[in-house]
């Protein structure tokens, strides 16, 4: 198993809270800006958790996969769901390492003098 997700969870909201009572306005802010994210609703919550669980994953962010998992569970997402979430994410990773790879490759024929 990678990560106690059942701890996890809990764990980091402790240290959320933990850093809001030394930073509340910085707190404040973060969740201002997610709640401004969902305002509008033509998202319904399920389709931005699984959207949330897929850039969790592109950023390596364990926290973040273990709440928007949690919320995309509450939501009613399908373990299918969530699977075909990753899906996308996994194809994205790849297309951002071959564009990259693209860019090194340019890099190197830039910086490559010659003899």
């Amino acid at each position: 198993m990678f990560n106690n997700w059942s701890e996890l969870l809990p764990t980091i909201q402790k240290a959320f809270g933990a850093l809001g009572r030394s930073n509340p306005k910085m707190v404040k802010a973060y969740m201002a800006l997610g709640e401004a994210a969902s305002e509008n609703n033509v998202l319904d919550a399920k389709t931005r958790e699984l959207i949330s669980i897929a850039i969790a994953v592109t950023t390596r962010c364990d926290g973040c996969i273990a709440a928007h998992t949690d919320a995309a569970i509450k939501a009613g997402a399908s373990r299918e769901e969530v699977a075909a979430a990753l899906a996308t994410a996994i194809s994205l990773n790849a297309g951002a390492a071959y564009i990259y790879s693209l860019r090194s490759l340019e890099a190197y024929d830039t910086l490559k003098k010659p003899v």
